[in-house]
């Protein structure tokens, strides 16, 4: 199965180099993926509304990648302010509590854009049947 890459089709993709999601064989590696809503083209303020939108994002990209989100084996939460968390994942308890991927949480300087407060990476694996 050659690689696939899926976009979003942002222009941000090609000028920064990268994918929303590389299909590798049974793989699919999820770039980092933070709280925008991209029908609306905005971030909400709080912590639980990004992360929701985080995994609307990553739900859709694995969708598209011919995944889904029970798929999941790998994820890793990066957090702008580690008081976050508890919010956070309740959020991630509430998506992924029945998957329950290997997971990490990072608390992390910054993220690219101030209002950003948590960005979302994860590796899924396509299940035999």
């Amino acid at each position: 199965m050659p690689r696939r890459l899926i976009s979003t089709g942002s222009p941000f993709e090609k000028t920064a180099g990268y994918s929303r999601a590389v299909v590798d064989g049974d793989f699919v590696f999820v770039s980092g993926t933070t709280g925008y809503d991209y029908t609306t083209m905005t971030l909400p303020s709080g912590i639980a509304a990004q992360t929701r939108n985080c995994f609307k994002t990553i739900e859709k990209t694995l969708n598209e990648a011919g995944f889904a989100l029970s798929d999941i084996v790998r994820a890793t939460y990066y957090l702008a302010h580690i008081g976050d968390a508890a919010p956070m994942t309740a959020v991630c308890g509430e998506v992924l509590g029945d998957i329950r991927p290997a997971a990490t949480i990072v608390a992390v300087a910054a993220l690219y854009e101030p209002e950003m407060k948590i960005e979302i990476e994860v590796t899924a694996k396509r299940r035999s049947e």
